[in-house]
């Protein structure tokens, strides 16, 4: 059984549940909460754990809880989820000390690691005490790709990269999946973590 709590904030009862049952049958303590104001109202200096959110719930977003968690101190990590995930959000996310942002649906394997993170204290991005060590890539990304990369978190589709730099759609795919073949990422979100941190 382990110590630390997780506390699953989301709107959605059945997400709720599922959550809970999951983490209980790996031996997780689960508290649940239907709204960020319900959370808020209940939560002790004293609790120990990491916090699971959802980003979209009526009220106070996912989103603006981990602003308040952060503001009154880095206590509880956050993971948030959701099923309406984009590079905007992202980056709200990461920049509010995340542990991870994870899109629904989502293998609950890919939960149960962020959580051990969270509790571990392994935390994603640094504190200000201690940066991320800053890595390179194996092999550098073109001044190009730098581009192309910089637009990509930006939130820019295809044709609006292509037509801020000047080149077709299709070499902004090429470029696009070359920057992540030489990161080592599978999707935006990763590659939004990466530059947050100052890793790209």
């Amino acid at each position: 059984m382990h110590r630390d709590t997780v506390f699953i904030v989301d709107d959605d009862a059945s997400v709720r549940d599922a959550l809970s049952l999951l983490l209980s049958l790996r031996g997780y303590t689960t508290a649940t909460f239907a709204s960020a104001e319900d959370f808020l109202s209940a939560i002790q200096p004293a609790w120990r754990g990491c916090v699971v959110l959802d980003i979209r719930m009526p009220g106070m977003s996912g989103l603006e809880l981990q602003r308040s968690l952060l503001d009154a101190g880095p206590t509880l990590p956050v993971i948030v989820i959701t099923a309406h995930g984009d590079v905007a959000a992202a980056r709200q996310a990461f920049l509010a000390d995340a542990v991870d942002f994870i899109e629904k649906p989502f293998d609950g394997e890919q939960l149960l690691a962020a959580i051990e993170t969270a509790l571990s204290g392994l935390r994603t991005a640094a504190s200000p005490q201690e940066p991320v060590a800053r890595t390179s890539p194996a092999t550098p990304l073109s001044a190009r790709e730098r581009e192309v990369m910089s637009l990509m978190v930006k939130g820019l589709h295809n044709r609006r990269i292509a037509e801020a730099l000047g080149i077709s759609p299709r070499t902004v795919e090429v470029h696009k999946a070359r920057v992540m073949e030489k990161l080592g990422v599978k999707n935006l979100v990763d590659l939004v973590r990466l530059v947050d941190q100052g890793r790209a």
